[in-house]
């Protein structure tokens, strides 16, 4: 898995868990203002395209995943 995967894999993950979480009817309700963490995945996700700064793609990165680019590439400049 490249980076660039696990960035979408992670935003992905989140924003179903906490809409699910946000549902009233779900089984697992814990509160409506989870949906503040969609949004915040969601203004995350815009600001990286424009800043080239993404924290999740940093941790990952930590972790050992390798950026679709190749080892050793620049990073995109703004």
């Amino acid at each position: 898995m490249t980076i660039e995967g696990g960035v979408r894999l992670v935003a992905g993950s989140v924003v179903l868990l906490s809409v699910a979480l946000a549902h009233p009817k779900c089984p697992l309700y814990v509160s409506e203002n989870l949906l503040f963490v969609t949004a915040f995945v969601g203004v995350m996700l815009v600001q990286s395209v424009f800043t080239g700064f993404c924290p999740a793609a940093i941790v990952l990165r930590k972790l050992g995943l390798r950026s679709a680019s190749g080892p050793g590439a620049p990073s995109p400049s703004p």
